[in-house]
């Protein structure tokens, strides 16, 4: 594990210790929790983008439904195999 020096505003750093007393954590592990569901948080955020770029692309949007056909004819077969 790599070592990473920062500095902070002394109001966040003492809300910082304040959270991690209540929580009974060390400050590295406050701040790495937080700092994971913040980096999951710009994940989602950018995969969201990409879905409402995507909607107005003609082009993906018929990739997509035609997409959509072959895997519900899969399935249809895919019912008429089991009956």
């Amino acid at each position: 594990m790599a070592t990473f020096t920062s500095t902070l505003p002394d109001d966040l750093l003492k809300q910082l210790s304040d959270a991690a007393k209540l929580l009974k954590l060390p400050k590295n592990k406050l701040i790495e929790k937080a700092l994971r569901v913040y980096l999951e948080q710009l994940d989602k955020a950018a995969y969201v983008r990409s879905y409402k770029q995507m909607s107005n692309d003609d082009d993906m949007l018929n990739m997509a439904a035609e997409g959509m056909t072959e895997y519900l004819t899969t399935l249809n077969q895919l019912d008429d195999e089991t009956v």
